[in-house]
């Protein structure tokens, strides 16, 4: 892995955190006007359809083979259905901002399992990370519960969706794929957009046209072309060549950048414990992701 890095990744990495933090209140715009799993059906398939287009034509093998379609089919389940289906949910009950900034424990469930399941060593700076995360889960659930319209099943909506990310993460890591991963991650979106179709179609009424707003266009918009589209891509360009630090730090900044925006975007007011809880958030990130100093 490269150490260096270059302007372009820079300004890549920059617009990455703005356009993933900005996706949060974006998300709660259009759930303004549309249910929630309708919601993720509609923009991740047009999503997956376009990065399927997008990456077949700079050619490669994209069609899985053999045991290839269950290891996608074992991966996408939390990575992509779980995350997805779960975290809507909490941004639907949540703030935008407090969504992200629980969402965002993501990297902590990652090493916690890797620890539990396989194996991993706990370090001083995991515990740090536990206990950081768990003071922010906790400001941010007393003030729910403290609030008389407060919504403290969001909490564990998002909890919920947090674990299955950092589940997904370490079977991604462990998983002896084939095929490369960006097509694996693209077939991952395709499928599990299928399973939330039938999802909302089972469970949801089916949208109104009058509720297409301009704003629940915008909402759908954004996730569908900017989120599920830009976004990735850019992803894609970085992942595999991005410093581990450079990475952290990015991740560090999208649940703030998430409630600022959340500001402009749906009118929402961050609390104190809201600010206190993404310093602890991105402490316990940093402290799980950056790379530790060679003496």
């Amino acid at each position: 892995m490269h150490t260096h890095v270059t302007r372009r990744q820079l300004w890549g990495m920059l617009t990455l955190t703005l356009l993933w933090g900005m996706n949060w209140p974006m998300m709660k715009l259009a759930l303004q006007g549309m249910t929630p799993l309708f919601f993720r059906a509609s923009t991740m398939v047009v999503g997956a359809c376009w990065l399927f287009l997008y990456v077949a034509r700079r050619g490669g093998r994209m069609r899985p083979r053999g045991r290839e379609w269950l290891s996608i089919v074992l991966l996408g389940l939390p990575n992509v259905l779980g995350w997805h289906t779960l975290s809507i949910f909490g941004v639907q009950a949540l703030a935008s901002g407090r969504a992200a900034i629980l969402g965002f424990t993501m990297p902590i469930f990652t090493v916690l399992i890797g620890a539990l399941f396989f194996g991993e060593r706990i370090t001083p700076r995991v515990r740090l990370a536990v206990v950081s995360a768990a003071l922010a889960i906790g400001l941010l659930l007393w003030h729910e519960l403290q609030r008389l319209s407060g919504r403290p099943t969001g909490v564990v909506w998002m909890l919920s969706a947090a674990f299955c990310w950092g589940l997904g993460i370490v079977l991604f890591r462990r998983a002896h794929m084939t095929l490369s991963a960006t097509v694996t991650t693209v077939w991952m979106l395709l499928l599990s957009s299928g399973v939330i179709c039938v999802l909302a179609l089972v469970l949801e009424p089916l949208p109104q046209p009058a509720a297409f707003s301009t704003r629940l266009w915008l909402g759908l918009a954004y996730a569908a072309f900017i989120n599920y589209g830009v976004a990735q891509l850019i992803w894609f360009g970085l992942a595999r060549d991005l410093p581990p630090a450079t990475s952290a730090m990015s991740v560090m900044a999208i649940p703030l950048v998430g409630t600022l925006s959340a500001t402009f975007i749906v009118g929402e007011m961050p609390h104190w414990q809201d600010w206190l809880a993404m310093v602890f958030v991105m402490l316990a990130i940093a402290s799980v992701l950056l790379p530790a100093r060679k003496t």
